[in-house]
């Protein structure tokens, strides 16, 4: 049998109108720490935003996913959190905001691919 370690992810929702609570799935972070690695992938389905909010801002709400893969990344481009370690990148993008992008609750697995995983829970969480 394969060592799995144990990854985190949480998803993350699109909330075009707080005040009516209605949310969609668009993307997802996963945290594996035994492997040092923090990794996000986004896709906005544009028809779902415009549905529930035909006056969104489609251009800020993509930038803003843009931004939780560029603190995934690491380095100079993403700001003051891309000089963090994995962890602490993770914990900051997981942290509650109310905002129109939010990260749902943590979950937990086992895995020997973590950015297999990621993409395996992009596919069934989020497209």
């Amino acid at each position: 049998m394969t060592d799995r370690d144990v990854f985190e992810y949480a998803l993350l929702r699109v909330v075009p109108r707080v005040e009516r609570g209605e949310c969609f799935n668009a993307g997802v972070v996963v945290y594996c720490r035994a492997q040092g690695f923090v990794c996000a992938r986004t896709h906005l389905d544009e028809a779902k935003l415009r549905a529930l909010d035909p006056g969104a801002d489609v251009a800020g709400v993509r930038a803003a996913l843009r931004a939780v893969e560029g603190v995934c990344e690491g380095g100079e481009h993403a700001g003051q959190a891309g000089g963090d370690d994995a962890g602490r990148r993770f914990r900051w993008l997981i942290a509650p905001r109310s905002t129109v992008v939010q990260p749902g609750p943590v979950h937990t697995g086992l895995t020997t691919d973590p950015r297999g995983e990621t993409e395996r829970l992009l596919d069934l969480l989020v497209r």
